[in-house]
């Protein structure tokens, strides 16, 4: 049987990250997010923040990405930008960790690396602008005059991001089995609402 996994994508200060390690801890299962960031670093032996960086500029494809790393026996080609090694990296863990158990995913196009998984359930996280605002000044300390400039650029940079590597958009509800307003029901019942559903979706389907 194959492990039942939870990807969640999520716009910039929903609380996408808080709902998924509320998942992951409610069913028991791990969560990773920078996590995986970090197993990239380590194996390439490059700083997170040197990483990140390079996370954060645009591929040429992903699609490209997931050519490579189809055949296990492929390494990274030392020629390639880093921006490219670091998506080889992340495709090949994220890989990894849903051959390893059940888990949770959060970001880096994990629905669509994993879209022929048959116990998959795909999440969007979002919220109204207002709710966002208030937490990435309360939470992540960004200043109040420059945080709705940061919302969209985080966004357009994160549906960049989706579309070069799969070709889709981000926003299209088909891509989610479930769509979530965190700003309207909260984190804590948006994460009740995720661990309802998986179990009814993927995990009695395995018992």
């Amino acid at each position: 049987m194959s492990h039942r996994i939870i990807t969640i994508e999520r716009e910039y200060a929903s609380g996408g990250r808080d709902i998924g390690e509320m998942v992951a801890q409610r069913l028991g299962i791990p969560c990773y997010n920078q996590e995986i960031l970090k197993m990239a670093s380590e194996r390439c032996n490059v700083s997170m923040d040197y990483l990140k960086m390079a996370e954060e500029t645009a591929p040429k494809s992903f699609l490209y990405t997931l050519m490579l790393t189809s055949n296990s026996t492929r390494t990274i080609e030392e020629n390639l930008p880093l921006s490219d090694q670091v998506y080889i990296l992340e495709t090949q863990i994220i890989q990894e960790l849903a051959q390893k158990s059940d888990c949770v995913l959060v970001g880096r196009c994990a629905s669509y690396i994993l879209r022929d998984q048959p116990n998959l359930f795909n999440v969007f996280i979002y919220a109204d602008t207002k709710t966002r605002s208030e937490r990435a000044v309360n939470d992540y300390h960004v200043d109040g005059c420059k945080v709705e400039a940061m919302l969209h650029r985080i966004d357009k940079r994160r549906e960049t991001f989706y579309s070069i590597n799969t070709g889709g958009n981000w926003y299209d509800k088909d891509n989610y089995h479930l769509c979530l307003n965190s700003g309207a029901l909260g984190l804590e019942f948006c994460s009740d609402i995720i661990v309802s559903t998986a179990k009814w979706m993927i995990y009695q389907q395995g018992e």
